[in-house]
């Protein structure tokens, strides 16, 4: 994917979509193929899969943390299994805190390791084969979703409401990563934080098709008393930087500089070094994503940065969680049959 989304991948017209058309065309047959030519493989265990319908987040992980914390209420146990973004690592792998890092693992294992075991795999298949030696009840795929090399049982798909699946059109043209119909016939339920007005079409479309509506938010963790102490310099390298600044905005916090950086950005010296000194001359409190908080490593300006910048942590919050764990429990079941 690009650096950053296209702006026009969000409008409403542009002569840009018909020009990319082609190109967008065979990406979506090629899609088609893959899945069609694919005979998954079947897991021993129930896989439940957390995706997106289009390129870059939505929320997946959130999500995929907020669902392992409901099985867990249910005394199921959950492990995930993830490709591990931007991390090095290539074989199956069982991530550990203590040593692992983002540049080995990706950015967002690590943030599901902080809830169940985390399986990192580009190959979905041989991931879920280690997933299920480890003592768990039910594969969470936190992204997956177009990959057909894995059988799933039930699939949770994202969509920000405020966001939306864009202009439409399958990348390069818009956003979304095939086509829509083809997409939604592979979904049971869209998780949907947020509160605009983005994404009503499709969830009438998908409501019409019987797929479940879960609605949802996102909140911080914790006390955000000392987002308003000092000014902020924030700073992002997600998806959709200004859902993160909106975050700050509604705490209250006099955010004085915003930082945008490409999804997944490894920080360099020379990236700390700025952030650094802008928040010198400004007096302020440098603040990020918990995301972009993991993948800040090295020495010098970096572990400064480190240790003068704060996350702040959030949250998806399902508006009716029983709903949810009473799908969650179907699924789990109807897959054991």
């Amino acid at each position: 994917m690009p650096p950053e989304a296209p702006s026009w991948w969000y409008a409403k017209k542009g002569l840009q979509p018909l020009l990319l058309a082609p190109a967008a065309f065979l990406w979506d047959l090629a899609t088609r193929l893959r899945w069609h030519f694919t005979r998954p493989a079947r897991s021993k265990l129930p896989v439940i899969c957390i995706g997106n319908l289009t390129v870059g987040g939505a929320g997946k992980t959130p999500a995929a943390i907020a669902i392992a914390q409901l099985l867990i209420k249910d005394r199921i146990r959950p492990v995930f299994l993830t490709r591990g973004y931007g991390g090095a690592s290539k074989r199956p792998h069982l991530v550990n805190l203590e040593e692992d890092g983002a540049d080995k693992v990706g950015d967002e294992p690590l943030l599901l390791a902080r809830v169940a075991p985390v399986i990192v795999s580009a190959d979905r298949a041989a991931g879920a084969v280690l997933a299920e030696q480890q003592n768990a009840d039910v594969i969470i795929m936190d992204d997956g979703f177009q990959n057909p090399t894995l059988a799933k049982d039930f699939a949770f798909v994202v969509v920000d409401r405020d966001v939306g699946v864009g202009n439409g059109w399958v990348m390069p043209s818009g956003p979304l990563r095939a086509g829509l119909q083809f997409q939604l016939k592979k979904a049971q339920a869209l998780v949907l934080p947020g509160t605009g007005n983005a994404a009503a079409s499709l969830i009438e479309t998908a409501r019409e098709k019987g797929i479940v509506a879960l609605d949802a938010e996102i909140v911080a963790q914790e006390d955000t008393g000392w987002l308003r102490d000092k000014p902020l310099v924030a700073f992002a390298g997600i998806a959709h930087p200004e859902k993160f600044f909106a975050t700050l905005d509604a705490t209250g916090g006099e955010v004085v500089h915003r930082a945008r950086f490409p999804d997944h950005h490894t920080f360099t010296a020379a990236d700390a070094d700025e952030l650094l000194e802008i928040a010198r001359k400004k007096g302020a409190q440098l603040v990020t994503t918990e995301k972009d908080f993991v993948r800040i490593q090295g020495t010098g300006s970096l572990g400064l940065l480190k240790s003068k910048a704060r996350a702040l942590p959030v949250a998806l919050q399902f508006k009716d969680q029983g709903k949810v764990r009473r799908i969650l429990a179907r699924a789990i079941r109807n897959a054991a049959t």
